[in-house]
């Protein structure tokens, strides 16, 4: 090929290019804030607190970042690490807790092989129109207990979004 080809082709790909990037848009898309994550952990607080259990409650954004932990008075602290652990799953893999600990419990252990997968209930990924924004992790209590408390708080996201 010729200079003057070469140079064609190069001036011809970058119009292309250019005309491409012209008409990209970055993603729209909904994103936890703080006062809606106090909202939520503030539900689950209130449902861990009508059956006197203490719990821990964290709440993470879709990255996998916490936004805001809560421990309540009188929960243990190694609570702090499962329940962050148990968000961290659920955003993770886009799935509640539950579902690894149902996966064990029938037999899968392959399931213990996934990194960062927690097979103990109490984790629930958070979901607006179809996509996770973040996650809420619960421990203190048996899994069942802090599965409800989790489900509290995401059932509260459920409720914001509708409003």
């Amino acid at each position: 090929m010729t200079n003057a080809g070469k140079l064609t082709l190069t001036l011809l790909t970058a119009l292309a290019l250019t005309g491409t990037n012209s008409r990209a848009q970055l993603a729209q898309k909904k994103a936890l804030t703080l006062d809606v994550a106090k909202q939520l952990a503030a539900a689950a607080e209130k449902q861990a607190a009508a059956n006197k259990w203490t719990m821990c409650i964290v709440i993470m954004d879709d990255g996998g970042n916490l936004v805001y932990l809560e421990r309540m008075d009188g929960t243990q602290i190694g609570s702090i690490k499962v329940a962050t652990q148990k968000a961290a799953s659920a955003v993770a893999y886009k799935r509640p807790t539950k579902a690894f600990a149902d996966a064990v419990a029938g037999g899968g252990t392959a399931v213990l092989s996934l990194p960062g997968a927690m097979p103990i209930e109490g984790g629930i990924p958070l979901v607006v129109d179809g996509a996770v924004i973040g996650s809420i992790g619960a421990s203190g209590g048996t899994s069942q207990q802090d599965g409800v408390v989790a489900k509290a708080g995401a059932d509260a996201l459920a409720a914001l979004a509708s409003k």
